[in-house]
């Protein structure tokens, strides 16, 4: 019988979960399923292979359900005719598994927001492919731009602005599904926002009776860079 073609990385990595992490969680997979999934926290984060919300939050199977899409983007909402995947996954996250949290999760260094960055200081760029998907679904970030202004030199500093900014437009789109914002006003839906540093993992969540991003468990993070080797 001739071997299926599949990506070796991921071969070796199915076998190693078979071999170390299944056996110790194999009830809870199959109690998933017997009773399906019932997670609280809806995380919507980007699809940056950088920034895993699983292995950041150190999440098991069942605990979170993840939506990931370019930029960790919320449309507003808009009923229509077109193709909604990720207000489709809201939808069902918040009306079908009820979920009591939902987090937007932003990182440093994405590639979605400095594309954008880019064409707004040069609108005679050209699109980032043919079709111009990217190009099309970034536009999402134009309130957040028109928020903080032009772009500035440096770009990357910019850009980093425009990535909090794009936060806290989320959340204000999100609060835009009539669903949500009645969920929320009853206290049955709670809604964050989060920023994580790829280089040094600071994680800082969004305070907004200010408007300001504040580090979470600061000490633990202090304690582990003091307890790992720098070089």
């Amino acid at each position: 019988m001739d071997e299926i073609k599949f990506p070796k990385r991921l071969t070796e990595g199915y076998e190693n979960f078979l071999s170390a992490r299944f056996p110790h969680e194999r009830e809870r997979f199959e109690e998933l399923a017997r009773q399906g999934q019932n997670p609280e926290i809806l995380l919507i984060g980007c699809c940056d292979s950088r920034v895993s919300p699983e292995l950041i939050f150190d999440a098991g199977p069942g605990e979170m359900f993840v939506l990931r899409n370019v930029a960790n983007l919320v449309p507003p909402y808009q009923p229509n005719d077109d193709y909604h995947g990720t207000s489709a996954a809201i939808e069902f996250a918040v009306m079908g598994l009820k979920v009591k949290h939902i987090v937007v999760m932003g990182h440093a260094h994405c590639g979605g927001v400095k594309a954008f960055a880019e064409m707004r200081r040069d609108p005679y760029m050209r699109p980032l492919a043919p079709g111009d998907f990217i190009g099309r679904w970034i536009k999402l970030l134009g309130p957040a731009a028109e928020k903080i202004g032009d772009p500035t030199d440096p770009l990357n500093s910019w850009s980093e602005r425009l990535a909090w900014e794009s936060i806290r437009q989320s959340l204000a789109n999100l609060r835009s599904f009539p669903y949500i914002a009645t969920l929320e006003n009853r206290g049955w839906l709670t809604l964050h926002g989060a920023y994580f540093g790829v280089a040094g993992g600071e994680l800082t969540a969004l305070d907004e009776k200010d408007g300001a991003f504040r580090q979470v468990s600061a000490e633990a993070h202090k304690k582990a860079f003091g307890a790992t080797p720098r070089f």
